[in-house]
């Protein structure tokens, strides 16, 4: 089975960033935004004072269509590379600007382009899926793509006898194939860092110390599989175990009757439960889940991108038209990209 090796560019080494802003920050944010015709988007998993500040929030692709929808001229992108560019992807005559490039992801580094080809020449005919969470070049070389909370529906649009190629994440192409009983599908071995880090005994732990408590899970986690032990053990009942998409997580945190939810996936994620649910106590399963690239775009690069409108995106024609039919292919499946990613 082919498989990848995260790749870190040097230059994302070092994240830390000590902001230091203006009193009137805020202010100056709103009146650059509405003086460049700019719109922020900002996804689940950035700081707070990011997430409130933006025009909307959500995942990357739901982002991503928000990008293509609205009026605006400039799209401030805060999140991560992939997820800029996916904006590009969709609204390509519109300027895409991330507050700082380096801005990278774990798991969009398992599988490069080159990687991607090298796989399809040893399973010819095989159809690609590919997570939204890949770079532009990959989804260039894709069949059609997929969220997490679609990647079943996606993976069951393909005829039954046909290989598919699943990449780049193990743990929700291993939830995928666990759900669709597919036995013709090859998965990549890469991984989020960050989600691969919420491991089965956090899990465990976590829910012997609540064991009345409801569990959110993503199905990037290295924990997913075993929620769906502990499910089966009897350890924690099924009604309380979800594995859900970040926007399957904000829909479960409005209509859940449980006083704590135990939340496994990034932490920034707890900011928009808490918004959508402020009497719940939502606790992440592990407090060191956080993305340093994520949380590289901070405050004042966020008021320097629009001052000075960088770091734009770009992307050349050729690939931005491949990989939106990869895309476009994922959207006409049906499932609404508000529970997406």
């Amino acid at each position: 089975m082919a498989q990848g090796a995260p790749v870190y560019a040097a230059s994302m080494a070092d994240p830390v960033d000590i902001d230091v802003l203006p009193s009137d920050w805020r202010e100056q944010v709103l009146q650059l935004a509405e003086e460049k015709d700019a719109v922020i988007l900002a996804h689940n998993y950035q700081l707070p004072e990011i997430q409130d500040i933006a025009h909307h929030t959500g995942d990357s692709l739901g982002l991503s269509r928000v990008a293509a929808e609205v009026d605006a001229s400039t799209i401030v992108f805060c999140g991560v590379h992939f997820m800029a560019e996916s904006a590009k992807i969709l609204s390509y005559d519109k300027t895409i600007l991330i507050p700082d490039e380096r801005a990278g992801c774990s798991l969009a580094e398992t599988i490069t382009a080159d990687q991607l080809r090298a796989w399809k020449a040893e399973h010819p005919g095989a159809a690609v899926v590919s997570y939204v969470n890949t770079t532009a070049a990959v989804k260039a070389e894709t069949d059609i793509c997929c969220t997490s909370s679609n990647a079943v529906e996606v993976v069951q649009s393909i005829p039954a006898d046909q290989e598919i190629l699943f990449c780049p994440d193990q743990f929700l192409g291993a939830h995928v194939q666990r759900l669709t009983g597919r036995e013709n599908m090859h998965i990549w071995m890469g991984e989020c860092h960050v989600h691969a880090g919420i491991n089965g005994a956090d899990l465990k732990d976590r829910v012997e110390a609540e064991p009345d408590a409801e569990l959110f899970v993503h199905p990037e986690c290295g924990c997913a599989t075993s929620a769906l032990y502990l499910v089966g053990a009897g350890v924690v009942p099924e009604a309380r175990t979800k594995i859900l998409s970040t926007g399957g997580m904000i829909a479960a945190a409005r209509e859940t009757s449980a006083s704590t939810v135990l939340v496994a996936t990034e932490t920034g994620m707890i900011h928009q439960l808490e918004k959508a649910a402020p009497e719940v106590n939502f606790e992440p399963v592990n407090r060191a889940a956080v993305c340093k690239y994520m949380k590289m775009i901070t405050p004042s690069k966020l008021l320097r991108s629009l001052k000075t409108g960088t770091d734009e995106v770009t992307l050349d024609r050729d690939i931005a038209d491949a990989a939106r039919q990869s895309v476009e292919r994922m959207v006409a499946i049906g499932t609404p990209s508000a529970t997406a990613e």
